[in-house]
């Protein structure tokens, strides 16, 4: 436990925690704010169709930036004091990810009735789709320089433009639901991303003599090879979470209603809310502390440290939202949304077990064991579809969130049977390097 706060006190709150605990919180209070909004001036019903966009948006984004996001900090950190390699990483990815955010804007944008009838059902809102692709570049632009800049490790930057982002979003989201009601939330949902744009000014004037350096002579498809792994993990988890979400959301549309499907996506928002921070606190901690250990018995040691420090924290807080469930209910929504009440019991534990599964899960990407993680991933998020359609056809809208729980469950289950000898097995006195 010592060693466990001592890294979060000495490497990780210096580094970035600063940065993602204070842009989490603006995060988190933003979107209260907004979901409140919605509640009041638009219902479950448009809850419903926003969570379709805004999980089509989700795998867009990834797609426009083709997962390259996280492997560009790594890469960045590493070759930094390298000019040359570092001229043609940034070229590489530059190029590679406009090409194809352009190539993705014109799709979409010419198969934008499409695309509305797949994530919208029998609602016209294509043009939320083609203006969606118009400011899709721009999102691509953006977080390539946030990219340059977390490489470099510009936090304090990073944060105030963070801020400013997350303030100037919720301003213009409130503004226009307030006078558009649902036309103005989809039509929020796709721009204020958009709005990030004060991130890529800033960053090019910050980082003008790299930028500069940029040049499509400088690509080098070694730099897409060494990112590949990064890539598809990134492209196989932001892609395919969102899709099954949307598949569901429509199922209990066409089942049961779009009430009811707002009230799913109303508990899943809330679940979004309290896993941000113990998500930035694994990704900060357990990915590098599993990157620099060797042997099984430390990585048992820390997976255990893990459960007995933050995951008692974790279940209490847990526990506090399910008995004050009706409050929050009050608090982000409206009494149209009584409902939801129902769900959070198997929302909250499928989310506890999604977490102490993730802490093991995390040594795939410590490791690089990349097949293991995507047949992983593709296996729970099959069993998520499978579970949820046939739970909901036999309990409702319950039968959404119990999809939920049971898909973590299972989840959890085959990621103790890879690491069940790293984690039970017995270990000799000089450890176990081979895991």
């Amino acid at each position: 436990m010592k060693k466990f706060f001592y890294y979060i006190n000495n490497k990780v709150l210096i580094k970035a925690a600063n940065l993602n605990t204070a842009n989490i919180s603006i995060k988190i209070i933003a979107g209260i704010i907004i979901t409140k909004f919605i509640a009041i001036f638009i219902g479950p019903e448009g809850m419903a169709l926003i969570g379709n966009l805004r999980n089509f948006l989700s795998t867009i984004q990834s797609i426009a930036i083709a997962g390259l996001y996280d492997g560009v900090v790594k890469l960045i950190d590493k070759c930094k004091n390298n000019f040359t390699e570092l001229t043609s990483t940034l070229s590489t990815v530059f190029y590679f990810g406009f090409f194809s955010s352009i190539l993705l804007a014109f799709l979409c944008y010419y198969n934008a009735e499409y695309i509305n009838g797949l994530i919208f059902l029998n609602n016209n809102y294509t043009y939320v789709i083609e203006t969606m692709a118009l400011v899709l570049p721009f999102y691509a632009l953006n977080m390539f320089v946030f990219s340059i800049m977390n490489g470099f490790s510009k936090y304090r930057i990073l944060l105030v433009i963070n801020i400013i982002g997350q303030i100037l979003g919720l301003l213009v989201t409130l503004l226009l639901i307030k006078q558009e009601n649902i036309d103005g939330a989809l039509i929020a949902v796709v721009i204020t991303p958009a709005l990030s744009l004060l991130i890529t000014i800033v960053g090019i004037a910050f980082r003008k003599s790299f930028m500069s350096s940029i040049n499509i002579t400088n690509i080098k498809f070694s730099v897409l090879k060494n990112l590949s792994p990064f890539m598809i993990m990134a492209l196989v988890t932001s892609i395919a979470l969102p899709i099954v979400y949307i598949i569901i959301r429509n199922y209990l549309i066409a089942e049961i209603g779009i009430k009811e499907a707002g009230y799913w996506t109303a508990v899943t928002r809330v679940s979004d809310y309290y896993l941000m921070f113990i998500n930035s606190l694994m990704a900060l901690y357990i990915l590098p502390r599993f990157s620099e250990i060797n042997t099984r018995e430390e990585f048992r040691k820390e997976v255990f440290s893990f459960y007995k420090t933050v995951l008692p924290i974790f279940a209490v807080l847990l526990g506090i939202i399910y008995l004050s469930r009706s409050l929050l209910v009050n608090l982000l929504f409206t009494e149209e949304f009584r409902p939801v009440e129902d769900l959070f019991g198997y929302q909250i534990l499928g989310d506890f077990i999604r977490v102490m599964s993730m802490v093991i899960a995390y040594q795939f990407l410590a490791k690089k064991m990349f097949a293991h993680f995507i047949i992983i991933e593709v296996f729970l998020f099959i069993i998520m579809y499978v579970s949820s359609v046939y739970l909901i056809d036999i309990f409702g809208l319950k039968g959404a969130v119990m999809g939920h729980c049971l898909s973590y469950f299972m989840h959890f289950g085959i990621i103790l049977l890879i690491f069940g000898s790293s984690l039970f097995g017995v270990i000799n006195d000089k450890g176990i390097d081979d895991f």
